[in-house]
């Protein structure tokens, strides 16, 4: 697909709702999370603000801006396979059924999940087409690239590419449109940048309890730090596209289904501390689900809007 013209990126950007990680996100997940011990008793503030969620056969487009290697790409584009994965991953728990809990969310809504997703196109722009110093509007000329017809576009960065507010407000960002139905999201690879504000906990925080970093499960911290934030967008994307989902906050920085569970991995998570987690025999590396291809990730808890809690498979 060609790309929307410039004049035609600034009138659509006009209209656009933008929501993002933070990057004190982190200082949540290390000063403000709460043990899971503890959540029953301090139920979150989470509303259906009677929007609509995402439905229907949804294509999950990636372009690749920069410099990745074929063996990070495939790290994405396995973790994408694992959320649609019709197939029974052994041993559990599988990233599909992490991706499952979705379900609830259109539960209480009343409405029939009809949300199927699909790995669709990648395209690669190694040849920094924008620079290498990208702002906002950017990022949506980028996302204009991949499919119109009821995407999820995702932007990933690579580690020698700057962008708005990358390390300093935020690790990543979801938006839509919801005239011409284009979601989006941009997540950057923070390994060289910021790893202890946006690859934790598999490199020490800049602040806060200095624990040991977890071993990353496929061994690349900024590409594992990425799966991560896209995860945590793609939950926000389906059930808050255009801004009057589901959310707590406000509505110009809202925590949405995995971003109001910061910092929480496993059971017995705290703040500096991601929980109890699987540690693999051989490499160290710690995950809490398994994916396509042999894969383990580690996902962030989503929260439970029937139980108003953060929960997780490990």
């Amino acid at each position: 697909m060609a790309s929307f013209a410039a004049s035609s990126v600034v009138v659509l950007y006009s209209v656009v709702l933008v929501s993002w990680i933070h990057f004190n996100a982190e200082a949540r997940r290390l000063g403000g999370s709460v043990p899971e011990s503890d959540q029953t008793q301090q139920p979150l503030l989470f509303q259906y603000h009677n929007g609509p969620l995402l439905t229907g056969n949804i294509s999950i487009n990636l372009i690749w801006y920069g410099n990745f290697k074929p063996s990070q790409r495939a790290i994405v584009s396995d973790f994408i396979n694992s959320l649609a994965s019709s197939k029974l991953v052994s041993p559990q728990p599988a990233v599909a059924t992490w991706w499952k809990a979705m379900d609830k969310y259109y539960h209480l809504t009343n409405k029939s999940s009809s949300l199927v997703i699909s790995l669709g196109s990648q395209i690669l722009d190694e040849s920094y087409s924008l620079g290498k110093s990208l702002t906002n509007e950017q990022i949506l000329q980028l996302a204009s690239k991949g499919s119109q017809r009821n995407p999820i576009n995702v932007v990933l960065t690579s580690a020698d590419v700057a962008v708005e507010g990358l390390c300093s407000s935020r690790c990543g960002t979801h938006g839509s449109d919801s005239g011409s139905k284009l979601a989006y999201i941009w997540v950057g690879n923070s390994e060289k940048q910021c790893p202890g504000q946006c690859a934790w906990p598999f490199h020490q925080p800049i602040y806060g309890p200095q624990n040991p970093p977890l071993v990353a499960p496929n061994n690349d911290v900024g590409l594992d730090g990425m799966v991560i934030n896209l995860a945590t967008l793609l939950a926000g994307t389906v059930t808050n596209p255009f801004g009057n989902g589901y959310y707590q906050g406000p509505n110009e920085a809202p925590l949405e289904a995995a971003s109001a569970c910061p910092g929480i991995y496993g059971k017995g998570a705290y703040p500096g501390y991601a929980g109890d987690l699987p540690v693999g025999a051989t490499t160290g590396a710690s995950y809490n689900t398994h994916g396509v291809n042999g894969r383990k990730y580690l996902l962030p808890a989503l929260f439970d809007p029937s139980t108003s809690t953060c929960a997780t498979l490990a």
